[in-house]
């Protein structure tokens, strides 16, 4: 019988144990600001008419994010098409990091923070409780990137960092694979026999789910692995383990009772590499390039957003389709009182392909004829290695 994930009452961890004086990283708003994050959201216009009206029939995007040369929607003039990122160039992604503080969210031993190292060797991995507060300390200039989870091959998307990346400023630069093996740890002393219960992240205990059915431990979700460990040493629990790294067993004094406990040996996470400015993209190597765009509703609209790239023979490699609250593509019908027709969605993709080739510029150009809002998250040098 699968027994049944309660939501700790310990969670959050990282803020209950980080340091009573903590780093201003965890306080941004007490701190001067260089250059502030404006948090974007979706809204009608404030201002009557039935011109403005008219304007925002489709989903009222353009609002979200302005003065940005790398988006556009469908009200924009013919002139502003999509063109190759072109602010300063950044040194060489796969070298630099010795004197970069780089974000990531969790504490220390998390999975994030070896692909931060990973991604910047002999950085300065700066942990941070939330997704969004790893954002706003890029945008705040307290830390040069951030490197955040996208996705998973068991788990799927991490749906909160694909809407964070449309409200704030910055710009996918790079990404990085790492491999997650998962370890069941308990304190010194302990056997697996004696634990009646586990915790870690929910995603964490997902993908591991047919070895701890057959442990029959009670599996309780918290903020992340390495926080699970860090709270497992903390209060030296005899009947309770976390599911984390062997880097989190080292750092917390835990004892490994099992190595890969994950159902699927083929566990890997992918991350992204986040800066204020976008990089040069080239064609010396092989580049992604990341998107989001909304469309009309109607019929084959999806179809035809598609075609653009498979007419000119580029591959995608990623499509997720998220919900824009709050704004709908049709009004409700008359004899509809509470639902409207239609619901907005975004469509994110990622294709293969630099946005210094012509083949992607002129995809981009097409696909803005019928796309209402369109933005280049980033084009950045694809991770092809092993993870």
């Amino acid at each position: 019988m699968t027994a049944t994930i309660p939501r700790s009452p310990i969670s959050p961890l990282y803020s209950q144990f980080q340091n009573p004086n903590p780093t201003p990283l965890f306080n941004p708003r007490l701190l001067p600001q260089r250059r502030r994050g404006i948090p974007l959201h979706a809204a009608s216009s404030s201002s009557g008419g039935e011109s403005n009206r008219h304007k925002t029939r489709a989903i009222e995007l353009q609002k979200l994010i302005e003065d940005s040369p790398y988006e556009f929607n469908s009200k924009d003039s013919p002139s502003s098409l999509p063109r190759p990122l072109t602010s300063a160039q950044l040194s060489n992604l796969a070298t630099e990091g010795s004197h970069l503080r780089v974000a990531y969210q969790g504490v220390r031993g998390a999975y994030s923070e070896s692909a931060a190292e990973k991604a910047y060797p002999n950085c300065e991995a700066v942990p941070c409780e939330q997704f969004d507060t790893a954002f706003e300390a890029v945008e705040r200039w307290l830390v040069d990137r951030a490197v955040l989870p996208i996705e998973n091959s068991l788990g799927g998307s991490i749906h909160r960092n694909y809407d964070l990346l449309l409200r704030h400023r910055l710009h996918i630069v790079g990404e990085v694979k790492l491999a997650i093996r998962h370890c069941l740890l308990a304190n010194h002393g302990i056997k697996v026999e004696d634990l009646n219960r586990v915790l870690s992240h929910p995603q964490a205990l997902a993908q591991c789910e047919n070895t701890l059915t057959k442990l029959g431990l009670v599996r309780e979700a918290v903020d992340d692995t390495a926080g699970a460990a860090k709270h497992v040493a903390f209060h030296k629990l005899k009947d309770a383990g976390a599911v984390a790294s062997m880097t989190a067993a080292k750092i917390y004094g835990l004892n490994v009772l099992a190595q890969d406990i994950q159902d699927d040996s083929d566990n890997v996470t992918r991350f992204l590499m986040l800066a204020r400015e976008p990089i040069i993209p080239g064609t010396d190597k092989p580049f992604k390039t990341s998107i989001v765009f909304s469309l009309e509703e109607g019929p084959g609209m999806l179809f035809k957003a598609l075609a653009v790239f498979a007419m000119r023979n580029i591959n995608l490699t990623k499509i997720e389709s998220r919900p824009l609250q709050k704004q709908a593509l049709q009004t409700p019908d008359d004899n509809a009182t509470v639902f409207p027709k239609y619901f907005p969605y975004l469509f994110y993709v990622d294709f293969e392909a630099s946005m210094a080739d012509e083949r992607a510029q002129n995809a981009l150009g097409h696909l803005k004829e019928f796309a209402t809002f369109m933005r280049v998250l980033g084009s950045y040098p694809a991770d092809n290695g092993l993870p």
